[in-house]
């Protein structure tokens, strides 16, 4: 990438539109704050990704976890 590409404008969800340079910055921003969560916070947003799956998806051999 070039510095030029930083300028690119994509959209995003809720029809917001950001610069590529924005982009990655929230990206990092939300790494950082997952990485921070607690072993439990993790597991439990497991849990429900798992229960979207399971709803969404329509199968039912979809194994969702016991919570803690």
């Amino acid at each position: 990438m070039n510095e030029g590409d930083n300028n690119l404008k994509i959209l995003i969800k809720g029809n917001r539109i950001i610069t590529l340079k924005e982009f990655y910055r929230e990206e990092l921003r939300a790494r950082k704050e997952m990485a921070s969560m607690s072993f439990e916070e993790k597991i439990k947003a497991l849990i429900a990704l798992q229960e979207i799956a399971f709803h969404w998806g329509g199968r039912k051999d979809v194994i969702i976890w016991q919570s803690p």
